[in-house]
């Protein structure tokens, strides 16, 4: 039997027959039935099989012998290991999921992670580029544009509709030709489920989406480019990681700022509109959210800032 390394680590490279089995059917589960992302779904099956690999080196190599103490046990070397309780939470949901469906499949007749409990998740507020810091960003981005280099048109084009729309960098990344709608300005998106929505830009992304589409597209077009609006350096669909990397170091460059990465973007356009007096259904709708409770930690962001503006001016705070 190979040794499961560290939870904190990779995962053990072998799994022993059940429990591997197990892992390729509930892949299949999640991508067929749930239509979960590939990052979704790379994202369940590394945590399970940490799991899988931690109670396999306790001597477990079956699904029905596995025990909560195995649970437990596994949860407490993730705290021992220093990972965070966002992460320990999240690790003990995946295991929660799993062996649901597990019962659900009868590959095991009692589940004992029904009584599983991790830590409550921190409570962190998202971090917000201010709109000074933006203005300063996106001046930075017009100017390298105007000379009408095909990348500096694309860095513009792209962050213009981050924030413009507050997309996800997938959803960026996954955009196509035909999605646009330049003369009602809006486009549509496939979201996380698989779910397609329709979200409203401005001017100033509909103009640097125009001057990408115009001058910077065709210097990396090529055959393998397809309808993808946003390409890589070979000419194919950007991917995220490109995309990850002009923003963080456009952040990197502005400075003063703890922001990082597209979502940073994201959680700014948020807050801004609900800053500008937006419906908080208006902005779970743009946003794509499931679940309002989720477009609610905004306000917070909201609240804090107008508490501190409170706090510094009024003459009995």
């Amino acid at each position: 039997m190979a040794v499961a390394k560290t939870p904190a680590g990779k995962p053990a490279a072998d799994l022993s027959p059940s429990f591997a089995d197990a892992v390729d059917r509930y892949r299949r589960y999640l991508e067929a039935e749930r239509n979960r992302s590939e990052h979704t779904v790379r994202a369940y099956l590394t945590d399970l099989e940490l799991l899988l690999g931690f109670v396999q080196a306790r001597g477990t190599e079956r699904l029905e012998d596995m025990e909560l103490s195995d649970f437990r046990a596994w949860l407490g070397s993730l705290d021992s290991a220093g990972l965070s309780r966002s992460t320990i939470a999240r690790r003990a949901a995946t295991a929660r999921s799993f062996m649901a469906w597990a019962e659900r499949e009868e590959l095991i007749s009692v589940n004992p992670a029904l009584r599983l409990r991790a830590p409550k998740r921190e409570k962190s507020l998202p971090h917000v580029v201010t709109r000074a810091q933006l203005d300063s960003i996106f001046a930075s981005l017009e100017e390298a544009a105007a000379a009408g280099e095909g990348g500096a048109l694309q860095a513009r084009a792209m962050v213009e509709l981050l924030y413009g729309t507050g997309i996800r960098v997938g959803e960026l990344t996954g955009l196509d030709i035909d999605d646009l709608n330049t003369e009602r300005r809006t486009l549509t998106v496939l979201g996380k489920g698989n779910k397609e929505r329709t979200v409203p830009f401005g001017v100033p992304a509909a103009h640097a989406l125009d001057d990408w589409l115009r001058r910077g597209r065709p210097q990396f077009s090529t055959a393998a480019s397809g309808p993808a609006v946003f390409l890589g350096r070979r000419g194919g669909r950007i991917d995220q990681r490109a995309v990850r990397g002009t923003v963080q170091k456009m952040f990197a460059a502005l400075g003063g700022t703890s922001a990082s990465g597209p979502h940073a973007i994201r959680h700014s356009t948020a807050t801004h509109l609900l800053d500008g007096g937006a419906d908080l259904r208006a902005v779970q709708e743009i946003l794509g959210h499931n679940s309002l409770a989720t477009t609610q930690i905004y306000t917070h962001v909201s609240v804090d800032r107008l508490r501190r503006s409170y706090e510094q001016s009024h003459p009995r705070a």
